[in-house]
């Protein structure tokens, strides 16, 4: 097989392919982060490229004759030089990084019981007589102390064990993590004399599009810095389906997304280390959450069965791991746990969430919803717990709409329109110059393109509106939310007919999954005392919006309440927290685990919800009277 010389512009890099490596496989091996959402599929159409040199086989195509071509489906025929134009590649996102952690509010105190603890000791000196080794000894003023009954030594601890003792007349620190697995708490290290150390900490949230990672100080367990980035997966995919397959149709599949989540997390660990001036050794135990995919690709599991009947996962619990073993650039015998998971899609993500939100302690109701890329739902309180998931798809991530984009500089992020004149206001990420909307964006967009009779109920544009903004084009209709002169792009940004019931598709998932695990424990929206909306996405969200949609149940507003990005901040519970610990597991030991691809009723359900706001204004009373 002929090899050939590739160079990318501008990042300057260049290395060696074969005619059989497409310019995407090109560019995913010079680690380039470009926008390939349908995994390299020809699909999505985002992952252009500009051939400046050389020679490429390629389907002809409307792309090419602009002088694009899609890197998916080109592949060297010489030595190449590949410009990948600024659209094409997966830039700064916005991440939601709020989120202190409150245990006091939780009923878990203020008790010092984080995975990895420092204790002060004074160890007598043995007597003339004595048999006891320094271990027997060191183990017995740990028990007096902590009251802890089942200590592990590691063998650098043993190492430094007698020196420590003798240097400061038997004054030590000694340093304690957790190994639950094993019922026991590892002797981690020992230092001679009293002293207070710094050591860290890290919660982590391995989302399907941004990986956001805090870091704690676990003496004064408290958060001192976030950092989020988008998941560099996106390149092999938008959802976790695509990622699955892009993992069992490659040899190297699953080793590439295992790279690519281990690279966005150590990436992050990088700026908080230098950020706070600090070691990668100072940060002592990780806690990652994530959904039931995203674990299996960050540890090398294989996801296969996770999308085939029975939807069966290689393990919901996975016993914790050295930082060595997992890849992250901390101290390499740290400990990296994951938050349980209950099912193939309902992960340690939904667990953290649920007890972040404080729902299992809880005598009300409470709905948990987070919304983004899958649809994850839980139900209950104190006494029983439910949960259910669904794809509502890339929708309200930008997938699948044309000037559709993830939450980054220049994404406009509300939407007003005027009805009559249909002028519209629009804000964007950084007050920058539009070039593309993001989910919140595209609620706004129709629940006012709704309000202001651009569409009818089933998403169908009204054709005598009477505005230049609505125009026919090659495939149907679209409505101008930014003419060309106002973008950053040159470009008008649209939004199609087309698109519009595609969104109303993603939205009709996710309410046809609320409404139908209701149905199956026989639930009215009344018996809800509260509903906790979480996740990056939904912090932007506005709700009278979502609900004027039918994407949310019609319930007052003030039972809604925003938790943030509740997945790292469960992590960090779990970090800093014993009865977290406890209480993670006993979530998703109980919670019942409602498969919606069985029966009809989700398919019912969703079917009901593709309109605006629903078939059914009777679940929508605050909306009946502007129905059209």
């Amino acid at each position: 097989m002929p090899k050939y010389t590739v160079q990318f512009l501008p990042d300057n890099i260049e290395l060696t392919v074969t005619g059989e490596d497409s310019i995407l496989r090109a560019i995913t091996k010079a680690n380039i982060p470009l926008n390939a959402s349908c995994g390299g599929k020809g699909t999505c159409k985002r992952c252009k490229v500009l051939v400046k040199k050389g020679k490429v086989k390629s389907p002809a195509g409307s792309e090419q004759e602009k002088g694009y071509l899609l890197a998916c489906r080109c592949y060297p025929e010489s030595d190449l030089i590949v410009e990948i134009p600024e659209e094409s590649r997966l830039t700064e996102h916005q991440v939601a990084l709020d989120g202190g952690l409150h245990l006091d509010g939780n009923g878990f105190g203020n008790e010092d019981t984080s995975v990895y603890r420092e204790v002060s000791l004074k160890i007598a000196a043995p007597g003339p007589n004595s048999t006891e080794s320094d271990m027997s000894r060191l183990v017995g003023a740990i028990r007096a102390e902590t009251g802890i009954e089942h200590l592990r030594p590691t063998l650098d601890m043993l190492r430094a064990l007698p020196r420590a003792l003798r240097q400061a007349g038997g004054e030590v620190t000694v340093f304690l993590a957790e190994d639950r697995e094993n019922n026991s708490v590892e002797i981690a290290g020992v230092e001679p004399g009293s002293m207070v150390n710094k050591y860290y900490g890290l919660a982590l949230d391995l989302g399907t599009t941004t990986v956001v990672v805090h870091l704690i100080d676990l003496g004064e367990r408290r958060v001192v810095d976030a950092r989020g980035a988008y998941n560099k997966q996106a390149m092999y995919g938008d959802d976790v389906i695509t990622r699955i397959i892009y993992a069992d149709e490659y040899p190297d599949g699953l080793e590439k997304l295992r790279e690519a989540a281990v690279s966005t997390i150590n990436g992050l660990i990088g700026d908080l280390a230098q950020g706070w001036e600090i070691e990668p050794e100072d940060i002592k135990a990780a806690v990652c959450a994530g959904n039931t995919t995203m674990i299996h690709l960050f540890l090398g599991l294989t996801p296969t069965n996770i999308r085939l009947e029975p939807y069966t996962p290689v393990a919901n619990i996975i016993p914790p791991v050295r930082a060595s073993q997992a890849g992250l650039d901390i101290h390499p015998q740290a400990w990296v746990r994951c938050v349980p998971g209950v099912a193939s899609y309902v992960g340690g993500d939904v667990t953290a969430g649920v007890l972040a939100c404080g729902m299992a302690l809880s005598d009300e109701l409470v709905l948990f919803v987070d919304i983004g890329t899958n649809g994850e739902m839980a139900l209950g309180n104190r006494e029983w717990l439910v949960s259910c998931a669904c794809s509502a798809g890339p929708a309200f991530e930008g997938g699948g709409i044309r000037h559709g984009m993830r939450a980054m500089r220049g994404a406009i992020e509300q939407v007003t329109i005027e009805p009559g004149s249909l002028e519209v206001k629009y804000a964007t990420v950084s007050a920058a110059p539009p070039v593309g909307i993001c989910g919140s964006g595209l609620i706004d967009c129709i629940a006012r393109l709704y309000k202001a009779g651009v569409i009818n109920r089933g998403g169908n544009f009204i054709v005598d509106a009477g505005s230049p903004r609505i125009r026919s084009f090659a495939e149907g209709k679209e409505f101008v939310l930014v003419w060309a002169g106002e973008t950053g792009s040159f470009t008008d940004i649209t939004i199609s007919e087309a698109e519009v019931k595609n969104l109303l598709r993603s939205k009709a998932a996710i309410y046809a999954g609320i409404r139908s695990m209701l149905k199956m424990v026989g639930l009215p929206f009344d018996a809800v005392d509260r509903v906790v909306v979480a996740g990056g996405f939904g912090r932007h969200i506005n709700i009278r919006d979502a609900i004027n949609i039918g994407m949310l149940p019609d319930m007052p507003l003030e039972k809604y309440t925003y938790i943030g990005n509740s997945s790292v901040k469960g992590a960090g519970m779990v970090l800093l927290s014993r009865r977290a610990r406890d209480l993670a597991g006993e979530i998703a030991g109980k919670m019942t685990y409602i498969e919606l691809s069985t029966g009809n009723t989700f398919m019912e359900e969703f079917v009901s919800a593709l309109f605006v706001p629903h078939t059914d204004l009777g679940l929508f009373p605050s909306c009946a009277t502007s129905a059209k």
